[in-house]
């Protein structure tokens, strides 16, 4: 079986797909990037500061200065912050470890469309370079020739952006940034 796809139209779409990824996706991975290295560094240093504050609590549980009841109802509430941190604290590393990888990957693929700023003509190494599979859905009517088909491209390095085209579209669907396609734990 074989499929014909226009090659302005792909040409259109890698050309699209450049635009929208270098414009907005650095910028909104950066700043999540950000604030989650932040968040880690201040649980990081909560976490150093609560296991000084439990020492000195239990020295001065030791020496009298704190009653045993004081020292209980202090010591369960830094427990349990510290048992909380220690919960919230891999979790953000996973999910900047993550980021980063997107950003990677995004930077890759910006970087080998930099090499063709001006795409005049879709070639196949133009395709294997940037493309890594086309799927084509079904026919809405089997055997027949003029039965609209959904098509979607997944592209090397950063997945799939756009959504199935509808026969009455000239232009595809842009997903929204990768940022809130990939879901992350808060």
């Amino acid at each position: 079986m074989k499929f014909v796809v226009s090659s302005s139209a792909l040409l259109g779409l890698l050309q699209t797909t450049n635009k929208v990824i270098s414009s907005k996706n650095t910028l909104e991975l950066r700043r999540e990037m950000n604030t989650i290295q932040k968040d880690l560094d201040t649980m990081r240093r909560r976490r150093e500061e609560l296991s000084k504050l439990f020492k000195r609590l239990y020295e001065d549980n030791v020496l009298g200065r704190v009653t045993d009841e004081q020292y209980r109802m202090l010591a369960g509430d830094y427990t349990v912050e510290q048992k909380a941190l220690e919960e919230q604290i891999p979790e953000k590393e996973a999910r900047l470890e993550k980021l980063k990888a997107a950003s990677a990957n995004v930077n890759t693929f910006v970087e080998k469309a930099k090499q063709y700023t001006a795409i005049d003509e879709l070639t196949p190494e133009l395709l294997r370079l940037f493309i890594q599979r086309i799927e084509i859905g079904e026919r809405d009517v089997k055997y027949s020739r003029n039965a609209s088909q959904s098509i979607r491209i997944i592209y090397r390095d950063i997945g799939t952006l756009d959504s199935a085209m509808q026969p009455d579209e000239k232009q595809p669907k842009l997903l929204p940034p990768l940022s809130e396609v990939i879901s992350f734990p808060a």
